[in-house]
């Protein structure tokens, strides 16, 4: 019976491959194309930034980094960095709720709440707001809790 059941065995998988060889050479095809596309594609960026490198030479003008947008600058010249300390020491300082807090800063309260446990950091939006915030006296910040309400 082993002899029948290997004979069996050796025919479906003999079909199967029958049946799957032409889907098998279409996928083929096309991975090859898509390899030659991707190809194409990086030797094109490859010639953009070259061209791109040239270009830059020939103006002089530096290349603005992103990253000196995200917050702004203290006096001397340093970026200033958020630290999640800072925020809950300065809510804590102020007297106010984490839910006023969040009102300032046009945030949720759970952004809030996990900005100042470090569990996030905030987008370089939020990190204009909150060094604003972190500037601000108690007297201002409380007159603008009372017009927000």
């Amino acid at each position: 019976m082993t002899t029948f059941s290997n004979a069996f065995r050796s025919e479906v998988i003999r079909m199967a491959r029958k049946e799957l060889k032409p889907e098998l050479q279409g996928m083929r095809k096309s991975l090859t194309a898509h390899r030659s596309d991707i190809a194409a594609l990086k030797r094109e960026v490859k010639s953009l930034t070259s061209q791109l490198k040239t270009a830059q030479r020939q103006v002089k003008v530096p290349v603005k980094v992103a990253v000196d947008e995200e917050a702004p600058a203290r006096k001397g010249g340093r970026k200033w960095v958020f630290k999640p300390e800072a925020l809950a020491a300065k809510r804590a300082e102020l007297g106010i709720s984490s839910k006023d807090m969040a009102k300032l800063l046009q945030a949720g309260l759970a952004s809030v709440n996990r900005w100042e446990t470090g569990k996030a950091h905030p987008r370089a939006a939020q990190l204009g707001r909150i060094h604003e915030v972190l500037s601000l006296g108690k007297r201002k910040v409380l007159a603008l809790l009372a017009e927000a309400q």
